[in-house]
């Protein structure tokens, strides 16, 4: 036992000193050569880039945090903005269920917490949208407490350090045990930021660089010629076809109809085209307003987590009408993905067509 957690302190310094060489620089982040000067992350700033990393790539979130912070840069300011404002400036980042817990989050730390946020994983899961993994960064990396962060870099690594054949997610929890015993008391933020570091550089998912791997000696994985191939994964069932229809009203002077979607659901809160329900089988519903709808030929297709949806497009010139008319191009950068392809490959369509449609 005192050998095992010998070998353990020995992975945990390896890696370090490895990070404290090559971590990253990430615009979130305090590196460890100025957190080892006294600088301290800002909670808030931690928190956003966490929540907005969910599901999310690092090259996809730089540009689109760098616009959150300089437009709210405290929390009291995210807390105050309308949700439509942060809906808005959420849109093509996806998982939209983000946005509406940060929004509710943000005011919560504001409201019941003077703008605070809480400095342990209990306080932080508390919090709306903080769940076991962001409770777990934000105490690490915000406030070094010792807490085991395991996103899919950590499984990663984990799986192939210790030649974990069984297959995800039935290992989740032996993967969480295996990075719980190997998080350090001392610098335990760091230490965070340096094993996801590890599987977003160099235990990637193909193509590993074993040879500048600072636990390479130690992985059982790579001993046994089987790093590539871990960590399996059961085999997941085929996704539904989800079918739709969308209404794309084109007023003369060039502004569309749009409408504010319901909170909950998919695309909760956020702006887009009128349009009926998905479900299997031949999409339905009814046109939102009376005018010659006519089928555009169009098929847009998108997969959300668990479904694939084929929405179609009718398009209608209309002179005026009742609902909330915008110009196409301030109405679509406010859109999710999904609505703004729609809209695009719409009004593509009509003008193709001419007053046709």
């Amino acid at each position: 036992m005192a050998a095992e957690g010998a070998r353990e302190t020995r992975l945990a310094v390896a890696l370090l000193a490895w990070y404290d060489r090559h971590a990253r620089d990430l615009p979130w982040r305090v590196g460890p050569a100025a957190r080892a000067g006294g600088e301290r992350p800002d909670p808030y700033r931690v928190w956003l880039s966490e929540v907005m990393l969910q599901q999310t790539t690092v090259a996809t979130v730089r540009g689109r945090y760098a616009a959150f912070l300089a437009r709210w840069p405290r929390v009291e300011a995210l807390a105050a903005a309308p949700d439509a404002d942060i809906m808005a400036a959420w849109a093509g980042l996806g998982y939209y269920a983000r946005a509406r817990n940060l929004i509710a989050c943000a005011r919560a730390v504001a409201r019941d917490h003077a703008g605070r946020f809480p400095d342990s994983e209990e306080g932080l899961r508390g919090l709306p949208g903080i769940g076991a993994y962001t409770a777990a960064a934000i105490a690490a990396i915000a406030f070094d407490r010792p807490a085991t962060v395991v996103d899919g870099n950590v499984e990663r690594v984990m799986a192939r350090l210790h030649a974990v054949e069984a297959p995800l997610p039935e290992a989740k929890p032996l993967l969480t045990g295996l990075a719980a015993r190997l998080t350090p008391m001392a610098r335990s933020g760091d230490y965070a930021q340096a094993v996801m570091d590890l599987g977003a550089t160099i235990c990637t998912p193909r193509a590993p660089a074993c040879g500048l791997c600072p636990w390479r000696a130690d992985c059982a994985a790579r001993r046994a010629g089987i790093a590539e191939t871990l960590p399996r994964r059961s085999e997941k069932a085929a996704k539904p076809v989800r079918r739709g229809i969308a209404w794309l009203a084109l007023r003369h002077d060039g502004a569309v109809l749009v409408e504010t979607r319901a909170p909950s659901g998919l695309l909760g809160g956020m702006l887009a085209l009128p349009s009926g329900p998905w479900a299997e089988g031949a999409p339905e519903g009814d046109p939102p307003l009376a005018a010659e709808w006519r089928d555009l030929g169009v098929e847009v297709r998108h997969t959300f987590t668990h479904f694939h949806l084929r929405l179609t497009l009718a398009g209608a010139r209309v002179a005026a009408g009742p609902g909330d008319f915008r110009p196409a191009a301030e109405a679509g950068p406010a859109m999710p993905t999904l609505m703004r392809k729609a809209l695009r490959l719409g009004l593509a369509a009509m003008d193709a067509g001419g007053d046709a449609g």
